[in-house]
């Protein structure tokens, strides 16, 4: 589920006024008259987290540019995406929700410069009622409480190991997980008594309440979004990175609860 409309609207609100020494900067995407003819098919792998973001930017943007067919986007764990185009699977462009798993495919020369285009933080999330009585990190170390987190190697595990370690918490995990959904979908099951994702996971759900822990605002992830080199559709690759980064995208991504990078 997504917020509520008014929700989404006020959020998108705050989220283009980006006060004044900011580095982001968005301008508007629409087509012209002078702008090239862009069409073909466009390949997207994206971070699971961007799921519900993403399926409405690519709608609107082809509602932008008839003439191109973004096929259906493929969402996983950054880490897992950034695997497979390392080992030759076919994209256009690449989302993920941490900058160093995007190093890695930049790394390998397979893709462009990146540019940032949201943040995001983590929250607890637990069912709905909070069974286990979760209020705070800390009871995330409680040796009789289910917690499921995402992997080290992807970024919400990244992340979360990073916002224990600042609240020196050690926390014995029930199942590492691969994406911050698969963390999400335990809890919401009552298979779990607690996880962290992303804040923009909880938003609008009623089967899961979330607690915005204390150092949470010091644990950001900016994600980035690049061309692959390889790309089938290099224009409209270029095409939809302006159109994420631009007024109307930037619009979506706030409504979904992502914060300016």
């Amino acid at each position: 589920m997504t917020l509520p409309l008014v929700a989404r609207a006020a959020l998108a609100a705050a989220f283009v006024l980006v006060p004044a020494g900011c580095s982001a900067v968005y301008t508007d995407e629409s087509p012209t008259a002078s702008t090239p003819e862009v069409s073909g098919e466009l390949t997207v792998f994206a971070a699971a987290s961007l799921q519900g973001a993403f399926t409405e930017i690519a709608a609107r943007f082809e509602d932008a540019y008839p003439d191109v067919d973004v096929r259906p986007i493929t969402y996983d764990g950054s880490a897992t995406l950034a695997t497979q185009i390392v080992e030759g699977a076919p994209a256009d462009v690449f989302a993920a929700a941490n900058e160093s798993t995007m190093a890695t495919v930049v790394d390998a020369g397979l893709a462009e410069a990146p540019q940032l285009f949201a943040s995001n933080t983590l929250v607890i999330v637990v069912p709905a009622g909070n069974p286990a009585d979760v209020s705070e990190l800390a009871d995330l170390a409680d040796p009789d409480l289910s917690v499921v987190l995402c992997a080290p190697e992807v970024p919400c595990g990244s992340a979360s190991q990073r916002l224990l370690a600042g609240a020196d918490v050690s926390v014995a995990p029930a199942s590492l997980e691969q994406n911050v959904t698969a963390v999400l979908t335990k809890v919401a099951a009552g298979e779990a008594d607690a996880g962290l994702v992303y804040r923009t996971d909880v938003a609008g759900r009623e089967d899961v309440e979330s607690i915005v822990p204390d150092g949470a605002e010091a644990v950001v992830n900016l994600y980035p979004i690049a061309a692959l080199r390889a790309a089938a559709s290099p224009q409209a690759a270029a095409a939809f990175i302006t159109y994420v980064s631009g007024l109307e995208g930037q619009r979506v991504l706030a409504s979904f609860g992502f914060g300016a990078p």
